[in-house]
């Protein structure tokens, strides 16, 4: 089998590469000795990069430095918004069990809810989406004026990690303001690719996560209003404003400072360019397959992430084509989570009312940072012997 000349990742949603600075940041403090949370001179040392790291981030965001609580990641980060703050609501009001969030979140959202749901006595209300993947706002209202009292958080992701619809996070903020109902967003999508602003934002609480914008993997960060009162899932040493407890890690954060950095102050260019990829990718493949069709909302900087197009393909299978193209160098994704090994339909495409065929004959290209022409002129050439391919070996 012959191998590809290169490879050409269009796969930036689930990861994208390191940025020069990030790796310089981090690689500066690999060989550095000293545990933030000592009190000698090499711990102070670590405090004032992890301080400096913070406050660096915080300004990125717009929001206070004591906001900013740092995590393992994006899943942590969202274990941290959901379950800390249900528990803090609802021991202050055992009234206060709903938890409103989208039936279209990334599973460090959902898998959490369900848990809060079957352990912890959740009522767990999964609001319905359009055809775009958008949250019906009428429903969110009507859930909400329900009982507001029962209401304990509400979770709207800020963009969507399979089709890229933005969501109404302002919209959703200023109803449940109205109720005095902490809102949460997972931001992990959005940061680096639109403007993301703590403080305009209205948000309680608002999860990042290093490795989408360039970063290193392992460190996120759930920027949280001091006035929300969070219980810990993990006790320990107290870092964290209590609500974090483990050892800090110093050359990770550093990494993640300086990619949060270069991805806030960069982003305006970047979408620019990665939009003007991405509709280039997305009439040229249906040029080449006709029946190739768009999911999600249309391709403009008010609906939709920049580097996000999602594809579907009659007649194939989502992985088939994943493979096929995998063959051949180019890295994409299905829209679809894989349990245990088994395919499975997207939930996000079933949601917005696609049926299970439709669900499974999609692909997610996403591009980032360090997309090119190139990537797009290749994957052009290569997608309609591909989807012929595929549709012959489902015949």
């Amino acid at each position: 089998m012959n191998t590809p000349d290169r490879t050409v990742y269009l796969d930036h949603a689930a990861t994208t590469p390191m940025v020069p600075a990030a790796v310089e940041a981090m690689t500066a403090h690999l060989l550095d000795v000293g545990n933030p949370s000592s009190l000698h001179a090499s711990g102070r040392k670590a405090r004032r990069v992890v301080e400096e790291s913070r406050e660096t981030i915080a300004q990125a965001l717009n929001c206070r430095p004591g906001e900013v609580v740092f995590t393992s990641g994006g899943t942590e980060a969202d274990n941290l918004a959901l379950k800390g703050i249900f528990w803090s609501r609802r021991a202050a009001d055992p009234r206060r069990t709903r938890i409103l969030s989208t039936a279209v979140e990334h599973h460090a959202v959902l898998d959490p809810l369900h848990w809060l749901a079957t352990d912890e006595g959740a009522d767990v209300e999964l609001l319905p989406v359009d055809r775009q993947g958008r949250l019906d706002l009428d429903a969110f209202r009507a859930s909400v004026e329900r009982d507001p009292a029962s209401v304990a958080l509400v979770s709207v992701m800020w963009a969507n990690n399979e089709v890229g619809t933005l969501q109404p996070v302002a919209e959703v903020v200023a109803l449940a303001a109205e109720h005095g109902i902490p809102v949460h967003s997972d931001a992990v999508q959005a940061l680096g690719s639109v403007p993301v602003d703590f403080a305009a934002s209205g948000l309680d609480a608002l999860t990042v996560t290093g490795h989408k914008v360039g970063g290193p993997y392992g460190v996120g960060a759930l920027v949280v209003r001091r006035e929300v009162a969070v219980t810990a899932l993990a006790h320990g040493g107290g870092q964290e404003r209590d609500i974090r407890s483990g050892t800090i890690d110093t050359p990770a954060i550093a990494g993640f400072a300086k990619a949060v950095e270069l991805s806030v102050k960069q982003q305006a260019d970047h979408a620019e360019r990665v939009a003007a990829l991405r509709d280039d990718l997305v009439a040229r493949v249906v040029a080449a397959v006709p029946d190739a069709h768009l999911h999600g909302a249309a391709l403009d900087r008010d609906s939709r992430l920049p580097g996000n197009a999602h594809l579907g393909f009659p007649d194939c299978e989502g992985d088939s084509l994943l493979m096929l193209l995998d063959a051949r160098g180019i890295e994409c994704s299905t829209g679809s989570a894989c349990s245990a090994g088994v395919p499975q339909p997207s939930h996000v495409l079933l949601a917005m009312g696609c049926t299970d065929e439709a669900a499974r004959h999609s692909l997610r290209f996403s591009l980032g940072h360090s997309s090119t022409q190139a990537d797009v002129d290749a994957l052009v050439e290569a997608i309609a012997p591909v989807v012929d391919r595929a549709r012959t070996s489902r015949r």
